[in-house]
């Protein structure tokens, strides 16, 4: 797992989840040294150095009860995260503009 970490790093994320063919983590990053890791393509990558070849995004779940249980199991930090798809400013102006309009008055 460790010379995964090491690709990864030398690679970059972006390079490397490319390489790998995952997207970005949307639910669960492993921990390691301060540094966040995608879980599920790190967990699969991981996968070639017992058996010759890294398992494909299709290929499992990247869920809590599978690449993040697994990862907790070999002894590695893993946590939850949230990656809304907007900003936080953006969610803070579209609940204002919300509000504003629901104290208009209506359009007959």
């Amino acid at each position: 797992m460790l010379k995964v970490l090491a690709e990864h790093d030398e690679l970059g994320r972006e390079a490397f989840l490319t390489k790998y063919g995952f997207g970005e983590t949307r639910s669960y990053v492993l921990v390691h040294e301060g540094q966040e890791y995608d879980s599920k393509a790190i967990a699969g990558v991981t996968h070639k150095w017992d058996h010759g070849r890294a398992l494909a995004s299709v290929e499992f779940s990247g869920g809590k009860d599978h690449a993040a249980a697994w990862l907790k199991r070999v002894g590695f930090e893993v946590k939850a995260i949230k990656n809304p798809d907007w900003a936080r400013d953006e969610i803070i102006d579209a609940t204002a503009q919300g509000s504003r309009r629901a104290d208009a008055e209506p359009v007959n």
